[in-house]
């Protein structure tokens, strides 16, 4: 993937919504790995079966309004950006859009009260103990 724009960074959080059953979140990723590709964006999505965690790069706009998307998105709910930056190189390139499921809630509950590059390197940080499809 060539690179003709300046990347940039968003890593959130949100909750899923109460009446939807866990099993929901792999056919979400599922339909949104095409989208993505199309849109120049790669990522990483992490659920522990109630919250999500998702690092999100690619073009600005691209970014933004997927973000956007994702406000609006009822499936979510408590979204909070924790860290968003520009970014010089990617760090997705073996996949496009990587599911992953967290062993519990105790290990994602970090990155959802952290901020800023805390958080951000408190998420990069657990990426070897993710089991990532992508």
């Amino acid at each position: 993937m060539t690179e003709q724009r300046p990347l940039y960074e968003v890593l959130y959080c949100s909750t899923l919504t109460q009446d939807l059953p866990p099993n929901t979140v792999g056919s979400i990723a599922t339909r949104a790995r095409g989208r993505n590709v199309e849109r120049g964006i790669t990522g990483l999505l992490v659920f522990d079966g109630q919250r999500f965690c998702q690092h999100l790069e690619g073009p600005r706009e691209a970014v933004d309004a997927l973000m956007q998307q994702i406000e609006k998105d009822p499936r979510h709910t408590d979204i909070r950006v924790v860290y968003q930056a520009p970014l010089a190189v990617r760090r997705y390139t073996g996949f496009g859009m990587g599911l992953a499921e967290s062993e519990g809630p105790d290990l994602m509950a970090g990155v959802h009260v952290l901020e800023g590059e805390t958080a951000l390197r408190h998420f990069l940080a657990l990426l070897p103990s993710f089991d990532i499809n992508g």
